[in-house]
Parts: C-alpha cells; sequence; structure tokens
C-alpha cells in the first residue's frame, strides 16, 4: 500500500521561504508521477507542481513558477518543493500525490494516493 507522509510546513513570514518533503513508500515509484497540491479555506484543491520519478520531468503552475522548485531524491525515495517569496494567498494546506503512469496532470482526482497535508500558513 502506498503511503505518502508530508513533512516541513509552518508558519513562515511573507517574503520567507520553506521547503516541503513528501516521503513516499509502499511501491515501486519509477512509474509514477509525484504531484503537490494545495486548499485554502474555502477553495478547492488547487495544482502546485509535479514531478516525474524516472525522468524527473517537472510542470508548475503559473501563480508559483519562477519561485518555487520540486525536485525528488531517489535514494531517500523523497519528493521536495521549495517555495520562495511567499505570500499570503500560499497559506493552505498542501498535498504530496501521487499518479501512476502520471504525465503531470493538474487535476486532483487523477492521482490515486494522497498524503494527510501539511499546513503552510505564511503571516504578513
Amino acid at each position: 500500500q502506498v503511503q505518502l507522509i508530508e513533512s516541513g510546513g509552518g508558519l513562515v513570514q511573507a517574503g520567507g521561504s520553506l521547503r516541503l518533503s513528501c516521503a513516499a513508500s509502499g511501491g515501486t515509484f519509477s512509474d509514477y508521477t509525484m504531484g503537490w497540491f494545495r486548499q485554502a479555506p474555502g477553495k478547492e484543491r488547487e495544482f502546485v507542481a509535479a514531478i516525474t520519478w524516472k525522468y524527473a520531468n517537472k510542470w508548475y503552475w503559473p501563480s508559483v513558477k519562477g519561485r518555487s522548485t520540486i525536485s525528488r531524491d531517489n535514494a531517500k525515495n523523497t519528493v521536495s518543493l521549495e517555495m520562495n517569496s511567499l505570500q499570503s494567498e500560499d497559506t493552505a494546506i498542501y498535498y504530496c500525490a501521487a499518479d501512476q503512469y502520471g504525465t503531470g496532470s493538474v487535476v486532483p482526482k487523477d492521482y490515486e494516493y494522497w498524503g494527510q497535508g501539511t499546513q503552510v500558513t505564511v503571516s504578513s
């Protein structure tokens, strides 16, 4: 059973940076696309970034492109998301997700596995 466990959330001041990690276990991930999504109160879950495990192809949502970096560590089975220049609009619960045979979908329902999420709060 695939398990995804996020870490690294917390409270950060506007303009600051944060690094989120997702530890993946219970599967062979070479055929997976790993994604990060976020959900703010009262809003729908939205795509942030994704990376293919095998070739590290990457996709970013326009609102985070240029100030975010998604990466994966094959040896540790972890996927990370580093975000800079954080603003209040980035406040949300951030979720790690896995899509077997995926190609960078931005649609949450295309991802079969989800972590529990980690809260990111940006204070102004």
